[in-house]
């Protein structure tokens, strides 16, 4: 595959030009079971670098901080100067469940730790992995927090600021702050709550679409395999949708897909990949990967064509109705859980 033929979109309407696809490192580090190799991983982002996918994603917790510092080592050698780079704060793991901050001290020495981390002077896109949920009773309202990133955008550590699991109204009261760039969201074949609201404020506001686990977690790359191959350490293992008594009604769903593949002679994955990228030049998926072989395979969905009815006819097979389980167990944070207090009932300590 030759650079450059992935292509480019803007992201968001503060500047930010990114691959048309990028590349989530999630998985390198853990999560899907143990991490990989670091002499296996850095030839993958190199390469992802040289086809054209020059938009990483990771995030502080990844490992944690285990992943910031594999792409810290990868753009060493003149890389940095060909990427986009996007990581985040804002989660952590504290006895086995999430702890959410978005205090700005809290932010501030996130920040630093990630610079070092990934040996840069200045991050790219900077997400909120997580709004502030540390305590139910002093949450932070989320003006505070983008407070906190503006200064830093102004002090030239982060170009642009991204938020991740925000819902529609969260979203508006950052934006008053400060210009977000980008939202980071769970979409799919499978997953569509965002369809709803958050996309059109995204949309209305010119904040651009990451999308995330693109191919349900790998769902759509291998259906009922994907979990019967799954290590003690994954994660999948504990999510509602990859539960047997589930994963025995969603594998007709993978079913219909790879039917609908082998008809337009592409893989599932590409073409629920494919799906994604017709959702419009706003939208980036960022599907992770560990082998290169993948990788490329992944770059394929690019050239996959659909009309309107295949469109309509993909959508069909993973309805509201016929996906059987939630994306996340409740303990965990997502866009609904996301509302913070209005800014005039914080005070500063």
């Amino acid at each position: 595959m030759e650079a450059g033929r992935v292509g480019r979109l803007k992201l968001g309407s503060q500047g930010l030009e990114v691959s048309a696809q990028g590349l989530g490192c999630m998985s390198m580090s853990g999560t899907y079971g143990p991490p990989k190799p670091e002499q296996d991983m850095i030839p993958l982002i190199h390469h992802a670098v040289h086809s054209g996918v020059t938009f990483l994603d990771t995030s502080d917790v990844y490992g944690p901080f285990t992943n910031e510092i594999l792409l810290g080592k990868a753009l060493k050698g003149g890389v940095r100067e060909k990427v986009e780079l996007a990581t985040k704060f804002g989660g952590s793991f504290g006895d086995g469940k999430w702890e959410i901050r978005g205090d700005p001290a809290y932010v501030r020495a996130c920040c630093e730790a990630s610079l070092k981390r990934l040996h840069l002077d200045c991050i790219d896109l900077y997400y909120q992995h997580r709004v502030d949920q540390h305590r139910v009773d002093t949450r932070l309202p989320i003006e505070v927090t983008i407070g906190e990133l503006k200064k830093l955008v102004e002090e030239g550590k982060i170009k642009y600021i991204g938020l991740s699991e925000a819902s529609a109204s969260t979203i508006r009261r950052a934006h008053a702050v400060h210009p977000i760039t980008a939202v980071q969201l769970e979409w799919s074949l499978w997953t569509r709550d965002v369809e709803q609201e958050i996309i059109p404020t995204c949309r209305e506001l010119g904040i651009g679409i990451v999308a995330y686990s693109p191919l349900g977690r790998g769902f759509f790359s291998s259906g009922l395999k994907s979990v019967e191959n799954l290590s003690d350490g994954d994660f999948r293992k504990f999510l509602p949708r990859f539960l047997p008594e589930n994963m025995e009604h969603n594998k007709i769903i993978f079913e219909r897909v790879n039917e609908m593949a082998t008809r337009k002679g592409c893989t599932p994955s590409q073409l629920a990949l494919a799906w994604v990228h017709h959702q419009g030049n706003d939208v980036c998926p960022i599907p992770g990967t560990t082998k290169i072989n993948n990788f490329n395979q992944n770059i394929g969905a690019l050239f996959v064509k659909l009309t309107p009815e295949e469109m309509a006819e993909l959508e069909s097979f993973a309805s509201d109705d016929v996906v059987k389980g939630d994306r996340y167990m409740t303990d965990i944070p997502t866009w609904e859980t996301s509302e913070t207090p209005p800014l005039s009932s914080w005070k500063a300590a």
